[in-house]
């Protein structure tokens, strides 16, 4: 199980917008402080603590810069949802990166849609649930 995951950001309001946008309806919750903003995931049964995802200023000062070929992957309950959260996040300042829908190239089940936040940070949001009701093909 992955604790944290961290990305750094220059601009925190940005990062904020976007990641409150994609992540709040998740079901994270957020905290802001002097350091940056951490959300953490909500906790499953069996779970000693839950999942974290930071965004802070780089600690050594240096401008935040992407990681090439970093990606972090969030979990979404059905496809709208992931067409909606993909949509909220362009929406609140990120950028395309692959429109949702299916990439046989990695599965047959697998939903994902592609986005960069405000930094340039890529992330997925993707569903595999065969039961979806909003199912496509």
């Amino acid at each position: 199980m992955i604790g944290y995951v961290n990305f750094g950001a220059d601009d925190l309001a940005a990062a904020r917008r976007f990641y409150d946008a994609v992540l709040l309806p998740l079901g994270f919750e957020v905290e802001e402080d002097d350091q940056g903003l951490s959300y953490a995931a909500p906790a499953l049964p069996g779970q000693r603590s839950p999942q974290y995802f930071y965004i802070t200023p780089p600690f050594d000062g240096a401008p935040a810069s992407v990681g090439n070929g970093v990606m972090v992957a969030f979990e979404a309950r059905d496809q709208a949802e992931v067409r909606r959260l993909h949509a909220a996040g362009r929406d609140a300042g990120g950028r395309d990166e692959g429109s949702p829908g299916f990439r046989a190239i990695y599965s047959p089940e697998l939903f994902i849609g592609y986005l960069r936040d405000p930094q340039g940070n890529k992330l997925a949001l993707y569903s595999t649930n065969p039961a979806d009701p909003t199912r496509d093909g």
